[in-house]
């Protein structure tokens, strides 16, 4: 998959979005680059591969540039060892909500407490549903990027 990505990201309050998720899977992901927008990520999916780049936002963090390949996972544990410091590890629930998903992440070990929701919109300006669970929107706000979160890790905010 390749093309532009367009999504906003919101913080999620309570647990009600485990009880409507239609699916959940497991992520583990480390960036072998990160820096000015650009990140060049490894991610094992449950028992999926996948190497992603992403290109700078031009728009306040709306959108951005996206290539994604399918790996095999004995590739993906091989290219973590090229990471990076800093894992994110996490849960991801797919959570329909009107004609979208929402992708909810809820975050472990030094993310800990953080609990994230995003939906891909196929325009900038599309209408959504909100489920109740959203919270305060975050989108273009980089202290929530998962590149950011492996370097300034959620449970040191203070």
């Amino acid at each position: 998959m390749s093309g532009m990505e367009i999504e906003r990201k919101f913080l999620v309050r309570g647990d009600d979005y485990k009880r409507q998720a239609r699916k959940s899977y497991r992520i583990k992901q480390g960036y072998i680059c990160s820096g000015h927008g650009h990140t060049v990520r490894v991610r094992l999916r449950d028992e999926q591969g996948f190497l992603t780049i992403k290109g700078p936002s031009l728009d306040g963090g709306l959108s951005r540039y996206e290539f994604e390949k399918e790996i095999t996972v004995d590739e993906a544990q091989q290219l973590f060892r090229l990471c990076e410091p800093g894992i994110i590890d996490k849960t991801r629930y797919l959570v329909p909500c009107g004609r979208h998903t929402f992708e909810v992440d809820e975050f472990y070990g030094d993310n800990q407490g953080l609990v994230v929701a995003e939906v891909e919109l196929s325009a900038p300006d599309e209408p959504f549903e909100k489920p109740a669970f959203i919270d305060r929107e975050v989108t273009g706000d980089r202290r929530y990027y998962n590149s950011h979160l492996r370097q300034m890790p959620y449970t040191l905010w203070g």
